[in-house]
């Protein structure tokens, strides 16, 4: 998977995870649904960085982690989180990212170990 789509996947499985609508995270981030849903299905070579910071506040992600998945030289800060520097290697696949994303979707719905 090429940069463009993986960051497609992470865009669309952050605001999924989010429970927010393509309107709801493209309106106040200054693009159309159009222009998301295009990112999201990997049709968009190079996004701005500045439309990659304005996603990045809308889903409350790091946007650091955003520049990286896109494919674009970030040098690494002290300390970076390891779950973060996971999801950003190359060897993880589609499935993976889904079922991460489906154990992240389940704690959070159980706060309490339920």
């Amino acid at each position: 998977m090429g940069d463009v789509e993986k960051l497609g996947e992470t865009l669309r499985t952050i605001r999924e995870l989010a429970g927010k609508s393509l309107k709801a995270v493209a309106e106040p981030a200054g693009i159309s649904t159009a222009y998301l849903l295009k990112l999201e299905k990997g049709q968009v070579q190079n996004p701005s960085p500045h439309i990659l910071y304005e996603l990045s506040k809308q889903l409350e992600v790091d946007y650091l982690d955003l520049m990286r998945v896109a494919g674009y030289v970030v040098p690494e800060a002290a300390g970076s989180s390891l779950v973060s520097q996971a999801l950003n290697s190359k060897n993880v696949t589609d499935d993976e990212m889904r079922a991460l994303a489906a154990y992240l979707d389940f704690l959070r719905s159980n706060p309490k170990g339920e």
